[in-house]
This record gives structure tokens, C-alpha cells and sequence, in this order.
């Protein structure tokens, strides 16, 4: 005769993968929510790099902690209503940036700035500027400046066109690991979660068949 009651360890299996499935799940959940978020691009302002149609990840992090070179999501409701933008940062605050038309590099305090991922290796795209960005701003510019509606556009306002650190929303990453990491993790927490309640559910089944118990010996009357 077996020991124990039938199902005890389907049942003890569910208790113990049911919680972490769910444990797992939840933390990768919201640890991705909390960092990272993505996105579908959808103008030509930042190509060769990103084309219309890409799909990326960027990270959670405001104005203060994007560096030149970066490419930042931000929201200007003043500039673009309210859709988001994808652009990259050239400028600082404090910094001293000269777009010539020559087709020479733009220089950022009297350096030339390396830009290997503009379009056509045209840096200014037919729109010259002069500017020193005020401090707590950033200064935009597409990698498509040919046609990129940046900071060049709206150098009439104050801060010379540039963004003010607090419209930043994310970093784009290009590094994809630790978002994709988190979505397997939410998978297999999901999937772990499942097995323990279908444990748990096959373990109760099995004890709800007990073979019903002897009775009294029939009674034959004549």
C-alpha cells in the first residue's frame, strides 16, 4: 500500500512553483515598467540610424543624466502638441555650438564634433547655427538634418531652441540585454506560475478519488 494521501506532492509542487511563478513574474514586471519602456519610430528625422518602423527600448532617466551623443525621448507640447521625440543630444548647458554651411563639422567649444552616423555626412543639413546653450537645456539635433524639425528650427525662442532638461522622458538602449532579460524572466515566471496551479489543481483531483469505504455486510431477509 503507497503512504500518504494521494496527490500530497502534485499539491506540495504547486504550492512552492505556483508563488514563485507569481513572485517572478510580478518583479520583472514591474522592475521593466519602473525602468524601461518602448517605442516605434515613426519619422525620418533619425535615420540611417533608426528607421520609420523601428521598435526600441529606451530607459526611464530625466534631462540631467542624457550626455552628448545620447538619443533622448522627450515631449514639448509647445513645439510638437503632444507626440514624443526622438533626437539626439549635441549640446549642453554651457556649451558653445557653430553649424557652419561649408560642410565642415560642427564644433562644440572650438572642437570639431566626430558625428559618423549622420545622413549624407551633411552635419547641417543647410541650416546653419550659432549658439550657447543655456544652462538646464539641451540642444537637439536629428541625424537626418536635412529634414529634422530640431533646435535649429525654433532658435527664435528663448534657450536659442534648445530642450529644457525637464522634457526628457528616456535614453534610448542600444544594448537590449537587461530589457530582453526582464521579458524572459516575465515568461518564465508566468509560465512556472501556470505549472504550480495545474500541480495544485491535479493534486486536489487526486485526493478527491479516494475509494469509497466498506459498509456493513448486506442484510438478506427472507
Amino acid at each position: 500500500m503507497g503512504s500518504g494521501r494521494p496527490g500530497r506532492g502534485l499539491r506540495l509542487a504547486g504550492w512552492v512553483l505556483a508563488p514563485l511563478g507569481v513572485t517572478l513574474f510580478l518583479g520583472s514586471l514591474l522592475t521593466f515598467r519602473a525602468n524601461y519602456s518602448g517605442l516605434t519610430v515613426a519619422s525620418e528625422g533619425m535615420s540611417p540610424t533608426y528607421g520609420v518602423g523601428d521598435r526600441l527600448f529606451y530607459e526611464k532617466v530625466d534631462g540631467s543624466q542624457v550626455r552628448r551623443g545620447d538619443v533622448v525621448l522627450y515631449r514639448m507640447p509647445a513645439r510638437y502638441r503632444d507626440l514624443p521625440v526622438l533626437q539626439r543630444v549635441v549640446g549642453v548647458g554651457g556649451d558653445r555650438l557653430v553649424g557652419r554651411i561649408d560642410g565642415g563639422p560642427i564644433t562644440v567649444n572650438g572642437k570639431p564634433l566626430a558625428e559618423p552616423y549622420v545622413r549624407d555626412a551633411d552635419p547641417v543639413g543647410g541650416m546653419p547655427f550659432e549658439v550657447t546653450v543655456p544652462e538646464d537645456r539641451l540642444f537637439m539635433l536629428g541625424d537626418n538634418r536635412g529634414n529634422s524639425r530640431d533646435s535649429r528650427s525654433f532658435d527664435d525662442e528663448a534657450g536659442g531652441g534648445a530642450v529644457p532638461l525637464t522634457a526628457v522622458q528616456g535614453r534610448i538602449v542600444d544594448d537590449v540585454n537587461v530589457p530582453v532579460a526582464l521579458g524572459a524572466a516575465m515568461v518564465l515566471g508566468a509560465v512556472t506560475g501556470l505549472t504550480g496551479a495545474g500541480c495544485g489543481l491535479a493534486g486536489w483531483l487526486a485526493g478527491r478519488r479516494r475509494r469509497a469505504p466498506y459498509g456493513p455486510p448486506p442484510v438478506y431477509t427472507p
